[in-house]
């Protein structure tokens, strides 16, 4: 009776087909997938990975970049039974060996170009350009019988989080925890089957993967996957037609505003725009909308462990409140806590909980740190935030990242902000460093645009902000440490500065 009731994570390619079986589903380079043709695809890939003996709960590693295979070989897992692990395409050393090794990946799919990068005595299969690929072995499809129909309880991805303070972990998703993320993204983003997307994130990512492409196949849109976000091929793809919905991170909506053609070309056939995966700065998102005014922008916020989206700011929201994440998305509860889980009164800073069939079921073989995350019934989201009375949550910062100044407690965002209004900060990343008489000194790590001196930024922070507030000092660098989904690791800058 599983497979009466259950709705996984691969059907939605299958209902999707039954509905639209001729519709364009995926576009990659020079290949095209029809929903059928995909969805027979998925079927033979699940039953290529079988083949090497993997039986139902395996783990599957994926160390591949974005491509149509990338995607098949995940839902080929999703079909299988078996369990996907997405590693980060820039992983090497020890930080791949430790998630391999502790996931317990049966299996690895890899990018010929990346394989090499793989420890020993792994059995690797390459993704594609190559005779025994698995996007060669597409061409001869074949049958597939699983030993057991996936349920909406099994596992289906082990996502490991961004690890921007510590080793990473792999949170345990269901299909069912999946799904119902689908379908919050779908009423809270607008995603319709008209609409013509492009994922120019890495699929490795929760984010692009779970957030936008496998809700945009439930939808029946057209998708298109670049292999990054190329600013000249995203220009090109809007102008020609061929795309009017874009999900990118603020550090990729700064690139494109600060690009030589942004203001030059045609882009009015853009008609949403997703940020996410980290703060966008206000100004940053006032130079987007005053030029492109047409262009719906929608904020969605959470992370690895709920889907990863929570909340989402819709266009018609964010006028008044710009900084804000929006309000909690179908699926999701959310409350703001002190250190005691006790909620507090709207307008006080505390930490997001959250409570939701879209959250993980804990993190893979680390019991104390799963015990740790999930109390009272709620899971702890490590993000420090204001709830206001009409139900609009503001993000403030990671609890890790403010900075105890002397005693009060600052907001790294508040001061990135700030410095962002000055017309040579390009990016900017605030963090506290040890000081013997504040404690923490509030310090500004800046990738420069032409000639700017540290004083100068001081009194400009001090024009915008309460003295104390402003930072001590400024450092400046060429770029800023991030991880795949674009967030800036401060945990890397205060190391590499306490240091110094």
């Amino acid at each position: 009776m599983t497979a009466v009731r259950s709705n996984t994570v691969d059907s939605v390619v299958r209902s999707t087909a039954g509905r639209t079986p001729d519709r364009t589903a995926v576009r990659y380079a020079d290949r095209t997938w029809s929903y059928a043709e995909l969805d027979a695809a998925v079927t033979t890939a699940a039953a290529v990975l079988t083949g090497h003996g993997l039986r139902t709960g395996d783990r599957v590693a994926s160390y591949g970049h974005n491509s149509d295979a990338y995607l098949i070989g995940f839902l080929g897992c999703a079909r299988a039974g078996l369990v996907h692990v997405p590693v980060n395409q820039n992983l090497t050393g020890d930080d791949l060996t430790y998630i391999i090794e502790q996931s317990g990946s049966a299996l690895v799919l890899a990018d010929p170009d990346l394989a090499p990068r793989l420890p020993g005595g792994l059995s690797v299969r390459p993704l594609r350009d190559a005779d025994d690929s698995l996007l060669a072995e597409l061409r001869t499809p074949r049958s597939f019988t699983p030993e057991r129909e996936p349920g909406t309880e099994d596992l289906v991805q082990l996502l490991y989080t961004s690890g921007t303070t510590a080793q990473p972990k792999g949170a345990m998703m269901t299909h069912r925890a999946l799904v119902h993320e689908y379908v919050s993204a779908i009423t809270a983003l607008d995603l319709s089957g008209s609409d013509r997307p492009l994922h120019s994130l890495p699929l490795y990512h929760s984010a692009q993967m779970h957030v936008f492409l496998l809700p945009y196949l439930a939808v029946g849109a057209e998708n298109t996957i670049l292999d990054g976000p190329d600013a000249e091929q995203i220009f090109d793809l809007v102008e020609a037609g061929r795309a009017d919905s874009l999900f990118a991170p603020p550090t990729v909506w700064i690139g494109l505003s600060n690009h030589p053609d942004f203001g030059a070309r045609d882009l009015g056939a853009l008609r949403k725009a997703y940020y996410g995966a980290s703060i966008m700065p206000v100004p940053v998102l006032e130079k987007l909308r005053e030029r492109l005014p047409e262009l719906g922008f929608y904020n969605c916020f959470g992370q690895s462990e709920i889907g990863p989206l929570a909340t989402v700011l819709r266009p018609d929201e964010h006028e008044g409140r710009m900084d804000s994440c929006g309000r909690p998305v179908l699926f999701v509860d959310a409350k703001v806590v002190d250190e005691d889980g006790k909620e507090v009164a709207d307008g006080t800073a505390g930490e997001i909980v959250y409570r939701s069939p879209q959250l993980c079921e804990g993190y893979w073989d680390k019991p104390e740190e799963t015990e740790e995350a999930f109390r009272d019934g709620w899971f702890r989201s490590g993000d420090l935030a204001v709830r206001d009375a009409q139900g609009y949550f503001t993000v403030v910062d990671r609890v890790k990242d403010v900075i105890n100044s002397g005693g009060v407690l600052v907001a790294s965002r508040q001061v990135e902000d700030a410095l962002y209004t000055h017309p040579a900060v390009a990016e900017t990343a605030v963090i506290g460093l040890p000081d013997d008489r504040w404690i923490e000194a509030v310090t500004a790590v800046v990738v420069a645009r032409g000639e700017v001196t540290e004083d100068e930024l001081i009194d400009h922070a001090r024009e915008k902000l309460a003295h104390f507030k402003a930072p001590k000092k400024v450092l400046f660098v060429d770029e800023l440490p991030r991880n795949a989904s674009g967030k800036i690791l401060k945990r890397e800058l205060r190391d590499r500065f306490t240091s110094a």
